[in-house]
């Protein structure tokens, strides 16, 4: 069991970084230490050019139930706007790298929010997923509001808003949020191994075509097009667009550099 200074553990292997929220006493719930974790995890993540893609992940039996509740009742509105918690998720929506969750257990509120900051979820056949926030008087406030209609259409996203249901994993796979369900003992190596995946690719292309997809939630097609028609011509520059190209050519595995 871990206190709140050592709730987030930091493990890597193969270009690959685990990220992993260990603080099962509170139901894996998103303290600002929490936070103030998961950044730092990313921060090395993002600092070390071995690490290809990151697992963001909860173990097998819970992701994350949402924010910390004793921290919400004293939280004002300009100490809000202010908190180191904003900053944290503002955090989250700029890493550069592929990055996955691996859910299991609930992800709800925060939780939720937490994976669908992610580029891709994983999720075991436990995963429970929602925004409960209404419940408490609140609304979503790390875009629960916005990425729910944007995956799962305004009037699904009113529902889990609105009146606080849940959805299971296969729910959600439905709605187009989860890409995979897997049993729950297996959740954490199927993220890891979808991880290993995109970091067999080279690391300039996976983090430009990431910036790509994610441009869509901004720009109109015109605008999203030409965005991508300019990172293409960046990574045409690159020594790993020639080494992917010679490695097809040549019927062999290619050895991409980040270069």
């Amino acid at each position: 069991m871990a206190d709140d200074d050592q709730a987030v553990r930091y493990d890597v292997g193969d270009h690959v970084a685990m990220i992993t929220i260990d603080r099962p006493s509170a139901r894996n719930a998103l303290s600002t230490d929490v936070l103030r974790g998961l950044c730092a995890g990313l921060d090395r993540a993002e600092a070390d050019d071995e690490i290809r893609a990151v697992v963001l992940t909860g173990g097998e039996k819970i992701f994350a139930s949402g924010a910390d509740i004793r921290e919400l009742r004293t939280t004002s509105p300009a100490g809000y706007l202010q908190s180191e918690r904003l900053a944290a998720w503002a955090r989250f929506g700029r890493f550069p790298k592929p990055s996955i969750a691996a859910v299991a257990g609930y992800a709800l509120g925060g939780g939720c929010e937490l994976a669908m900051s992610c580029d891709f979820i994983v999720a075991a056949d436990s995963a429970t997923f929602g925004q409960p926030e209404i419940r408490l008087g609140i609304l979503p406030g790390a875009g629960g509001t916005q990425r729910w209609a944007r995956v799962a259409g305004r009037f699904r996203a009113a529902e889990l808003v609105l009146a606080a249901r849940t959805v299971d994993a296969w729910t959600a796979r439905e709605y187009g949020l989860v890409a995979r369900v897997v049993p729950a003992e297996r959740v954490v190596a199927a993220g890891v191994a979808l991880a290993g995946e995109v970091a067999a690719f080279g690391p300039v292309a996976t983090r430009l075509s990431k910036a790509a997809v994610r441009a869509s939630e901004e720009l109109p097609l015109a605008g999203g097009l030409e965005h991508e028609r300019a990172l293409l011509g960046t990574l045409l520059s690159t020594e790993d667009h020639f080494e992917g190209i010679d490695a097809f050519l040549e019927k062999r595995s290619a050895r991409f550099t980040g270069r």
